[in-house]
């Protein structure tokens, strides 16, 4: 859906603030809803990135045909050309007004406002509860679209009533509206809950339990051929492995400030009168085998790491497939270190994630420096030493990046690098954390030079990230066709008929015997309705096994991307298919 209003009422805002402008038309939303649906309540409206949504308590879900009528009244307000008027109350006087309104949640929201006064805004016969800023008029918003509706808790609280958000965008002109709305079909088309499910990767059974991923054969081999990878790389980087237990006394949690800062993300029990607590972190264990033996710095750094799988108690309102569950691997690792070993360290693991992005074929990123935050533990000292070294770390890497100001772990600043998809969206993955904390808790020493007992400094790190977050971003960057490397199926064989069966079974086995992941089909169907299917497989390569094939100890290849690419020999073939995986093509 989307449009523009009648030609004549357009105003020139191209320097417009787009969160201002989205913000207006978010307002506008909420006064056609109420135009229309005079007993909906009202819940909030803000922008965010790429758009805005409004939040609505209505009995009846809202329907296609309500987004069309709800756009189309949205236009009449916008032709009217009314003006935004702000106006400043006292709180009491604000709770009357939305409690005559019949506007509850709106009178809960005032509750909550520490100022004795509040702003509202008025257009035409509708008012709200908003801080602004507004555009002059409505006629100033340009092009707008509904794009969808969803489901979203009250303040984002499973206990509090489900809403309905209508989210929209708008944008300054129509062009810069349709291809943002070409992105968003472009990105269903990708969406990988559609193609895990197609492309048979995974499945969330609500039997089992919200936010778990339950992962089929094709899924499971894909993580493995990215796990194995992972393991290859760090062990040439000088990590060790190390594997933490999934449950731990609560003591550990409360030493490590988990219990304090983590525990309504906590499965706690009890076992035989003892608290215990599934793992949302790896970093305890990691912390328990650096002080398991006594530490030189001539040991110093020690980099340990973990394909560690944590649980977390996520609202089951921001569940989203893969990339946000309760159940996650993460790819990570804890160095200890001395204090002059610290940014080349920082700037090893940086070095580590670029080249990780360029393996996975993700050609931009941005990156984030994020302080601390009001709730945290450590001297503030330590806390300054820490961003320091990062800041140093990434200006000798001559990076740019963006200050994230109080958004750092409660232990310790970080630096976030987040990868862009094929789609121009940005994916939370890599994470460098700087901790003179933990140590501290768990009073980690090492002998220095002079036979003094110093504590190490700790590096919490992923590449990754999350292995689920990070196969969704990379299902979607693909589009489910993933490269030959990585692709669990690589070749399927296709005998044209019985006869060919036979020769057809000795070329997957070769292939097989050359470590290229082959499967076979020998239905008995039409040698279209073979390659159409390994089509929607999205199998990279395809080998057409017929009578001439076989009598010049041949095979025709038909690759995803080209097509029909014509007849090769199969050692040939083999070899290709190699230097195509040793490249991470």
């Amino acid at each position: 859906m989307g449009s523009s209003p009648t030609p004549g009422t357009r105003t020139q805002i191209t320097q417009m603030n787009l969160e201002t402008l989205r913000h207006s038309t978010a307002h506008v939303l909420a006064r056609a809803v109420k135009a229309l649906w005079p007993d909906v309540k009202l819940g909030i409206g803000p922008s965010i990135e790429n758009g805005f949504y409004y939040d609505f308590d209505k009995k009846e879900p809202f329907t296609p045909e309500d987004l069309s009528k709800i756009e189309e009244k949205m236009h009449q307000i916008i032709r009217q050309n009314q003006k935004f008027i702000k106006n400043e109350m006292t709180k009491e006087k604000a709770r009357k007004l939305f409690k005559d309104m019949g506007e509850d949640y709106k009178v809960e929201l005032i509750k909550g406002i520490l100022q004795d006064t509040v702003t509202i805004y008025s257009n035409g016969d509708f008012t709200d509860l908003c801080k602004g800023p507004h555009l002059s008029s409505t006629g100033k918003i340009e092009t707008f679209a509904l794009t969808h509706v969803a489901g979203a808790y009250w303040k984002g609280n499973a206990e509090n009533p489900m809403l309905q958000r209508i989210y929209g965008t708008a944008f300054t002109t129509q062009k810069e509206l349709d291809k943002h709305l070409k992105l968003i079909e472009e990105a269903k088309k990708r969406d990988h809950r559609k193609l895990g499910k197609e492309l048979e990767f995974f499945i969330i059974d609500e039997s089992a339990g919200a936010g778990l991923i339950i992962y089929q054969p094709k899924g499971a081999l894909l993580r493995d051929i990215i796990e194995d990878w992972e393991k290859k790389e760090h062990l040439r980087r000088g990590y060790q492995l190390a594997i933490g237990p999934h449950i731990m006394k609560a003591d550990i949690w409360i030493r490590s400030g988990h219990y304090d800062y983590y525990k309504e993300l906590m499965y706690i029990f009890d076992i035989e009168g003892a608290e215990y607590a599934i793992k949302p972190m790896n970093c305890p264990a990691h912390m328990l085998i650096y002080k398991s033996a006594i530490r030189s710095y001539r040991d110093l750094p020690l980099r340990y790491f973990e394909l560690g799988t944590v649980y977390r108690h996520e609202k089951s309102g921001v569940l989203h497939g893969l990339l946000r569950v309760r159940g996650f691997t993460q790819d990570d690792a804890h160095i200890f270190c001395l204090p002059e070993q610290l940014t080349d360290e920082i700037k090893a693991i940086i070095d580590f994630v670029l080249y990780a992005l360029k393996v996975f074929g993700f050609k931009d990123y941005c990156v984030e420096l994020s302080t601390m935050p009001e709730k945290h533990i450590g001297t503030d000292k330590d806390w300054e030493k820490a961003t320091e070294a990062l800041r140093k770390s990434l200006e000798e890497k001559k990076m740019k990046y963006d200050i994230n100001e109080g958004e750092g772990a409660f232990y310790g600043p970080k630096i976030d690098i987040k990868l862009k998809d094929a789609l121009g969206r940005f994916w939370q993955c890599a994470t460098i954390q700087c901790d003179f904390a933990l140590p501290e808790r768990f009073k980690l020493t090492y002998t220095d030079k002079d036979g003094e007992k110093r504590r190490p400094i700790t590096l919490h790190r992923v590449i990754l990230g999350s292995m689920e977050r990070f196969l969704g971003a990379l299902i979607e960057h693909y589009a489910g066709a993933l490269p030959v490397w990585l692709s669990p199926t690589q070749v399927m064989v296709m005998p044209i008929t019985d006869k060919q069966k036979e020769y057809a079974g000795k070329i997957h086995e070769d292939l097989k015997q050359s470590n290229i992941r082959s499967e076979i089909d020998m239905r008995s169907q039409t040698i279209g309705y073979k390659i159409r299917e390994a089509q929607k497989s999205k199998i990279p390569y395809m080998l057409i096994i017929g009578a001439k094939e076989q009598k010049e100890n041949a095979i025709s290849v038909r690759s995803r991307k080209k097509g029909d690419e014509g007849k090769t020999k199969p050692d040939r073939f083999i070899r290709r298919i190699l230097k195509e995986v040793k490249s991470y093509s």
